[in-house]
């Protein structure tokens, strides 16, 4: 029987780790590690000065890891402790909240949980929903009503796929957004990521003594162009973004650079151009 990850960065109470847990409970031996608490935008960071305790705990009809560290953290320990074998798929979410662009990627612990799980060959989905109002990615997760229904059966048909098939050759995880009020004939687009998602702002205050003190902010960008999630989510269309550990760009065209191949030589350089 296949062995199954879940985890989340809304922390191990969250609904959303829930609906995570029944997309997969029939297609294999599934165990959940997620964090203790609420720790979204920790991208996938990992706690090295600090010692991780965890403890096992009841939800609904199953038991979990409750693990005071990361996302990433709770899947070290899942894969490096908790279970016998490395697992065959790990599902990061369902998360609170819409995790597209390069914006959000590179900065949310679901998507961090789920590098961490592929940094180590495990076939990985990033699932997260869109909120009708951006707040309710801060509120408390555990009673966040939302019908998961259309992201469960999606997931469940992309998990299995993927325990019978693998992944397509350089697809280390899959990041799926839902768009809030999905249905099962929502339309589905393969995509690559936006840019930006944020139109990152500063907002300044005051605290009672004069001092300032500050909230990065700022707006959505509602659209972008054709084939990029954002603007899969503009039109209502669920998002599949295939995505790769390796970040590497540009070898042929970087070696057209005059570059020295070695210290003394661009030392030599820089007095020349003196």
């Amino acid at each position: 029987m296949p062995a199954i990850l879940v985890t989340n960065d809304d922390g191990v109470y969250s609904s959303g780790i829930r609906a995570a847990h029944r997309s997969v409970c029939d297609l294999g031996d599934v165990t959940v590690a997620a964090p203790s608490m609420q720790k979204s935008g920790v991208g996938r960071s990992v706690s090295v000065f600090s010692p991780l305790r965890m403890t096992e705990i009841e939800l609904e009809s199953f038991r979990a890891y409750a693990v005071a560290g990361t996302p990433a953290d709770s899947v070290i320990l899942a894969v490096f402790v908790i279970l016998d074998k490395r697992p065959d798929l790990c599902i990061s979410g369902f998360n609170i909240g819409e995790n597209i662009s390069t914006d959000t990627i590179t900065t949310s612990g679901t998507v961090g949980a789920a590098l961490e799980a592929a940094s180590y060959g495990i076939p990985t989905i990033a699932a997260s929903i869109q909120v009708a109002d951006q707040g309710d990615k801060f509120d408390d997760p555990r009673h966040y009503e939302y019908d998961f229904s259309a992201g469960i059966d999606l997931v469940r048909r992309v998990a299995k796929r993927t325990l019978d098939h693998g992944f397509p050759e350089g697809v280390d995880l899959l990041n799926i957004n839902i768009p809030r009020n999905a249905l099962p004939d929502t339309r589905i687009e393969i995509t690559r990521l936006s840019r930006k998602i944020f139109k990152t702002a500063v907002e300044q205050r005051h605290d009672p003594r004069g001092r300032p003190y500050y909230w990065i902010n700022g707006d959505l960008v509602q659209d972008d162009d054709a084939g990029t999630d954002v603007h899969a989510f503009a039109r209502k269309h669920i998002s599949i973004t295939p995505l790769s550990l390796d970040s590497t760009a540009g070898i042929d065209r970087l070696t057209t650079w005059e570059i020295p191949e070695t210290l003394a030589e661009a030392v030599k350089a820089l007095y020349q151009e003196e």
